[in-house]
């Protein structure tokens, strides 16, 4: 960053450290042994779509990457009210780590494709005994946190 830059108060976006979702795993075993909730097996990745062949290149190959291999649950994409687009992968409840790098290729693909600025978070499910849900997030731009829903 210039010395112009500082004065007029541009800032440079922080690159994201997308290593720091290998840490999910870990930190889900934290919340199964502090509370009762257990990881569901479902995992997205919210983005905002942008126009043009090179990003849905992009999206088409992670579609095709993670609906690879035997015994696959297709991706799901959707879009929701305030135009992001969520990809929703499924694993079963005790393959955490299987998901997590899947969503971390989601999140990589992206980022490599110079496409990182459009990512906005990486959410991972849990449910407990009474079927309350908590998602346990990976956000790119701001703290990571715990909601309870």
């Amino acid at each position: 960053m210039g010395f112009l830059d500082a004065l007029l108060g541009r800032t440079k976006p922080v690159p994201p450290n997308l290593d720091a979702l290998f840490a999910l795993p870990s930190a889900a075993v934290t919340l199964q042994v502090a509370t009762d909730f257990k990881p569901t097996g479902t995992g997205s990745v919210c983005f905002r779509a942008t126009e043009g062949r090179a990003f849905s290149d992009i999206e088409k190959d992670v579609r095709d990457l993670l609906n690879m291999g035997e015994n696959k649950t297709p991706v799901e994409v959707s879009k929701d009210s305030y135009g992001f687009t969520w990809l929703v992968c499924h694993h079963s409840a005790d393959d955490i780590e299987g998901l997590v790098t899947d969503l971390h290729a989601v999140n990589s693909s992206l980022e490599n494709g110079g496409f990182g600025p459009q990512l906005l978070c990486t959410i991972l499910s849990f449910r407990d005994e009474a079927r309350r849900a908590a998602h346990q997030l990976r956000l790119r731009k701001f703290r990571d946190g715990i909601a309870a829903l």
